[in-house]
């Protein structure tokens, strides 16, 4: 069954984060729109580690194009979100729209993908309450203080949640999300 998914995204998230999803999402014959702040070619990000710096590094990534603002999203006519991760979710989690969008994912129990830093947006949401989830291991004190519950693991799936650390984890990321899309409890 065809699916139409929707991604939110921004500048400087992660290139390997959106790319590899929405393509590998493609690969299954899905479509994947992709929604930003604003229309247009958006600059993704690469964050890797570098030897002697403490945390990560940020290089300039592709662009990729934003079929559309968040402003012009219908949630209801999607059948799973992913939310990849970067820095565009510490400014996305600020925008009442994206967190609305979000809020109707989790309340429809639609299936969600999120990733790396995504889940501040879903604690704006205010959805990490008892749930279990991963995220990149730094933000383990955001979930906490949101009521979740951190595992430090590749892929965490908590109902229709499935969560990664960080793109290193593309893999089993994105196979449990094409396996709960493909699940007939998730059929659209």
């Amino acid at each position: 069954m065809s699916k139409t998914i929707l991604m939110i995204t921004g500048d400087a998230g992660e290139a390997l984060e959106i790319f590899y999803p929405k393509h590998r999402l493609e690969e299954e014959g899905w479509r994947v729109d992709v929604a930003a702040l604003e229309k247009g070619a958006i600059q993704t990000v690469i964050h890797d580690f570098e030897p002697g710096f403490a945390t990560y590094t940020e290089k300039l990534g592709y662009r990729v194009a934003a079929d559309l603002t968040v402003d012009e999203v219908r949630p209801e006519s999607y059948d799973a979100l992913i939310l990849p991760g970067g820095r565009a979710p510490e400014y996305l989690r600020n925008r009442l729209r994206v967190v609305a969008i979000t809020r109707h994912f989790l309340d429809a129990g639609k299936p969600i993908a999120a990733t790396c830093h995504a889940p501040l947006i879903l604690a704006a949401a205010g959805s990490l309450r008892g749930r279990t989830l991963t995220c990149y291991p730094e933000l383990e004190p955001d979930v906490r203080v949101a009521g979740g519950l951190f595992v430090n693991r590749e892929v965490v799936i908590d109902g229709n949640l499935v969560t990664a650390r960080a793109w290193p984890d593309n893999g089993p990321w994105m196979r449990e999300f094409v396996r709960l899309l493909k699940s007939p409890a998730k059929a659209t």
